[in-house]
């Protein structure tokens, strides 16, 4: 690398894994156990930013590396941004055409940082440097790791840029390292999923997944509460005293009385979730704590009669925060 650019390692945050240097969010070791949809959105960097601080840069440059769409690809006319941020809000975003390899540049306001950069998550970018123009760029300080999973809600569908949807939302009200292992279609539970998550460095933990559950692979009340209790039993054999706190499902008008093939509504699908988890509160794990979602969200916060728009999103990320800190999760 020419002289001046920096290793990005120090400067990455929202990692879970690493496969061959690139930031992936399914344990590369353990990917034959996963189911194909899961495996495929995990190879995303959904969440993956940069964060630095510095006293004298005007600028910083970012080199990296993305997938070039092809002519008929959806995802060809999506904006290829990098969004500038800070813990308040947005404070710039610059826009460039998508490229095998390139480098970007992103002016800085004086004295607003720490700042985070968000790159265009649907190209998967790799990023390969930074460097500071006019002064030198330092890694943001550390942060408690807030580790999510859950399905395409969490993993920011319908929000219109990565830094709003739900989970970046709630890291940057409480000022932590979001790692988001939010799958599209996905997250129905996966013992092999709980697994992995057991192994993966967390200073607080959420849950967040069922709502595929209802439709994508159909469960019934029984079997998702057996799902969950198990679920449950086996993050704890990995992180024991973490603090956890599990949201069931948001609103779904389409899906809240209607049964499923198995003949569960969503609703009773919430419930059994929630029973599960207040079921093993009252066992004596203290460092559980729920957060029912059925009433967090109205219709008005639904983009599609599912997913949150970005006032949803902004909704469910500080409701989720408020939990956090009612619980007494703060993340030490």
């Amino acid at each position: 690398m020419d002289e001046g650019w920096l290793d990005p390692g120090p400067f990455l945050r929202g990692v879970a894994w690493l496969d061959q240097g690139r930031p992936v969010r399914a344990d590369p070791a353990d990917t034959m156990r996963l189911p194909w949809d899961t495996g495929e959105r995990a190879t995303l960097p959904i969440g993956v930013r940069l964060e630095f601080t510095t006293e004298t840069a005007r600028a910083v440059d970012i080199h990296y590396r993305a997938t070039v769409p092809g002519p008929t690809d959806g995802l060809r006319d999506l904006a290829h941004g990098f969004a500038l941020w800070n813990r308040h809000g947005r404070l710039a975003e610059v826009y460039t055409e998508p490229a095998a390899e390139a480098v970007v540049r992103v002016e800085l306001p004086r004295r607003h940082g720490p700042f985070i950069v968000h790159p265009p998550e649907t190209q998967s970018p790799r990023i390969l440097g930074l460097r500071g123009i006019g002064g030198p760029l330092s890694p943001a300080p550390p942060a408690p790791r807030w580790v999510v999973h859950g399905d395409s809600i969490t993993e920011g569908w319908w929000s219109t840029r990565p830094a709003h949807g739900w989970p970046a939302v709630t890291g940057r009200a409480l000022g932590w390292d979001t790692v988001n292992l939010g799958y599209a279609g996905a997250a129905r539970g996966e013992l092999a999923t709980a697994e992995q998550l057991a192994g993966l460095p967390a200073d607080v933990l959420t849950l967040a997944f069922g709502t595929n559950c209802w439709s994508r692979v159909p469960h019934s009340v029984p079997l998702l509460y057996e799902t969950t209790r198990a679920f449950l039993d086996l993050l704890r054999q990995g992180h024991p005293q973490t603090p956890l706190l599990l949201v069931s499902p948001v609103l779904r008008p389409d899906a809240e009385r209607t049964p499923n093939r198995l003949g569960a509504t969503l609703g009773a699908l919430r419930d059994a979730m929630e029973r599960a988890a207040r079921d093993r509160i009252g066992a004596g794990d203290a460092r559980l704590a729920l957060l029912p979602g059925r009433d967090l969200l109205g219709p008005e916060h639904l983009a599609d009669g599912l997913h949150p728009n970005d006032a949803g999103h902004q909704v469910l990320g500080l409701a989720v925060a408020t939990a956090l800190r009612r619980a007494g999760f703060d993340g030490g």
